[in-house]
């Protein structure tokens, strides 16, 4: 029996059936450019990709230009708000030309309101607290001793801490 000889059509022919499903789905929502979707960190920033989402773009009867939906949530809609003419030139800069006339944002989930729980980016870890060293807790609570009032004293004394604990690192 002859080797077989290594070829990598099949994997060829794998990404071209997935090629014609993905943008079939994308075009189902008025993405022509599914680059959209996938690449949208890439393509917004970091920032505004961590709380937002593309969820539709949908075409007007006169042809005038597209509107592209973004979902985010109730906190950061006016931040993006007014940043609507920076993100549709970065969109439109992915199709090449200016097929986004507005932005609409949205803070509804695009699933419904029973499942509208919005997930972007995983929130970062907490850091750990810093070990305090207990001259420098001593050394803070000292400063804000001649301080009278409890709560005050406590707070400052909190501050001082911190301040030590930064500059000494």
């Amino acid at each position: 029996m002859p080797p077989r000889r290594a070829s990598t059509k099949g994997f060829k022919r794998t990404a071209s059936l997935l090629t014609g499903r993905i943008r079939a789905a994308s075009e189902s929502r008025g993405f022509a450019q599914s680059r959209l979707l996938t690449q949208w960190t890439e393509i917004m920033g970091q920032d505004i990709a961590a709380v937002s989402r593309p969820v539709e773009v949908s075409y007007g009867r006169g042809g005038m230009g597209a509107t592209l939906t973004l979902l985010t949530t109730g906190a950061n809609a006016p931040m993006l708000e007014m940043q609507k003419e920076q993100m549709r030139a970065k969109v439109n800069a992915v199709y090449g030309y200016n097929a986004i006339a507005r932005v609409r944002i949205t803070q509804t989930a695009a699933t419904g309101f029973a499942e509208g729980r919005v997930a972007f980016e995983p929130a970062k870890p907490a850091e750990k607290e810093a070990v305090t060293d207990p001259h420098i807790r001593q050394k803070a609570a000292d400063t804000a001793s001649p301080v009278r009032d409890a709560g005050l004293r406590d707070a400052l004394a909190r501050l001082g801490e911190n301040i030590l604990n930064k500059t000494n690192r």
